[in-house]
């Protein structure tokens, strides 16, 4: 299976059920009750996902790290912004060392 393709697949998800019924649909939901609290769930999932990687199981560190990821994609498209937008980050830091991408982000 093409992962690239199972994150599109995922972010047309997200954005097909943005407006169903909040009552049948968890990205609904966390739509209806706003950027606030999809933010905050992202962030209790990340946290889940240290504490797993830190003392879980491995079956555990799998299951925070697509809750996280599932949540970073439902904030994103409550912002506004297409996960190709990252992937295009990625692609343009492909090959650049972490230490030299931030030492230009700080030079800006």
């Amino acid at each position: 299976m093409d992962r690239p393709d199972t994150l599109a697949r995922l972010a047309a998800t997200i954005a097909a059920r943005r407006h169903a019924d909040p009552a049948s649909s968890w990205v609904a939901k966390l739509h209806a009750r706003g950027v606030p609290v999809i933010a905050r769930k992202l962030g209790e999932e990340a946290v889940e996902t240290v504490v797993a990687a830190l003392s879980g199981s491995r079956e555990e560190l799998v299951g925070e790290a697509a809750d996280t990821i599932f949540h970073l994609m439902v904030l994103l498209d409550a912002k506004g912004v297409d996960f190709a937008e990252v992937l295009a980050e990625l692609d343009r830091r492909d090959g650049v060392s972490g230490i030299a991408e931030k030492a230009a982000r700080k030079a800006d």
